[in-house]
């Protein structure tokens, strides 16, 4: 055609000259479908997103089904899986603080397991703070989370009765005061109080400080309670004083402990994070453990076993709280009937940083029965 550009060609040698090749061009793979994997499997399309849920299937087939979905490539689009259900896939995992190592565990441990039934945990530590804790969980319902899972800081807040009529929310450690929950991971801390101060009683410690996350806001929390009344039970002098999970700030609240003129024998710390601070403390002021001073723990951190001396504290079987936990929100949100209260029971770790109490010199100011703040 006249005025018509004519097309360049180029030898084959030419073009590798310039740094171009000949390739075939692989044709676009299709994205496999929910329908692909019920052809390969056999199963409905509803079968097969049931069990790509974790729901209303077997075990054995919701492996299979998985099994087939990881060969073929399969992923479930989240956005359009959430316009078609309503629903977000998303969890709020609120912990009290993200600063104590066993929450950590918790939060991580409960993440993976609700990955694996297609849920995403959104996390997130309210400090230790209860009233930034109360602002988050509105925050996380208000992003459309599907259920809550909150380790209470302040379980007796009026509010968690509110926030539980908008959103399905299962409980860690204590029970939400006249709040309806879909479920219940509750720690038996009476038996875990009583085990701790009867262990340092036999020992022939009769001078306790309790190291506690609680703030002085909130001094009824059960497990608190029951320390002054197993202490009058043992005939036990007996401190309660608050502590952050922070290594230094834990650090801060053994040390003011430990220098009062008629010091303990003994730190039980309701939390291994804290007992950390009390070992960090006790080097600082030249004090032996467990020689001059025995320390115990509560939550078996791995890494308590590695101090010197190991860490006398309690087991509390993570795994069956996490399983526990995710199971009562699967059965939330696809309102399956599932027991709603689960009871934990620790295990005493005795270990080498407890041992008998020695003989001080008579104090001249026993300490109070109860003291808060550090």
């Amino acid at each position: 055609m006249p005025g018509a550009a004519r097309p360049l060609t180029l030898p084959f040698a030419s073009l590798r000259t310039a740094g171009v090749y000949a390739a075939s061009v692989p044709a676009a793979r299709k994205r496999p479908t929910i329908r692909d994997v019920a052809n390969a499997t056999g199963l409905s399309v509803a079968a097969v997103s049931y069990a790509l849920r974790g729901s209303h299937v077997s075990d054995e087939t919701q492996e299979r089904v998985r099994r087939v979905a990881g060969e073929l490539g399969y992923e479930a689009h989240p956005i359009a899986r959430a316009l078609a259900s309503g629903r977000t896939g998303m969890i709020g995992l609120l912990c009290g603080s993200l600063e104590d190592l066993w929450q950590q565990r918790l939060a991580a441990g409960i993440g993976h397991e609700l990955l694996g039934r297609e849920r995403y945990a959104l996390i997130v530590g309210a400090g230790g703070d209860p009233e930034r804790e109360l602002r988050l969980a509105r925050q996380l319902i208000d992003r459309r989370v599907e259920a809550l899972v909150v380790s209470p800081l302040d379980p007796s807040a009026a509010t968690w009765r509110e926030l539980a009529e908008n959103v399905p929310i299962v409980s860690i450690g204590d029970s939400l005061k006249d709040a309806r929950t879909a479920g219940e991971v509750l720690f038996d801390n009476r038996a875990g109080v009583t085990m701790a101060l009867e262990h340092l009683h036999e020992l022939g410690h009769s001078r306790v400080a309790v190291l506690t996350p609680t703030r002085r806001s909130t001094p009824d929390r059960p497990a608190e309670l029951h320390v002054t009344a197993e202490a009058e039970r043992f005939g036990l002098e007996v401190a309660i004083v608050s502590s952050s999970h922070d290594l230094a700030e834990a650090a801060v609240a053994a040390r003011a402990v430990l220098t009062r003129e008629a010091r303990p024998t003994a730190l039980f710390c309701f939390s291994d994070s804290i007992a950390y601070g009390a070992y960090t403390a006790a080097k600082e002021l030249g004090l032996s453990i467990p020689a001059d001073l025995s320390v115990a723990g509560y939550d078996d951190q791995p890494v308590s076993r590695l101090l010197s001396p190991p860490l006398t504290t309690f087991a509390w079987d993570i795994d069956r709280i996490i399983a526990a936990t995710v199971r009562l929100v699967m059965a939330a949100i696809e309102r399956r009937p599932q027991r709603r209260r689960i009871v934990q029971t620790p295990r005493l770790c005795r270990r080498e940083s407890t041992a008998a109490a020695h003989q001080y010199a008579a104090a001249t100011r026993p300490p109070e029965a109860t003291v808060w703040g550090a």
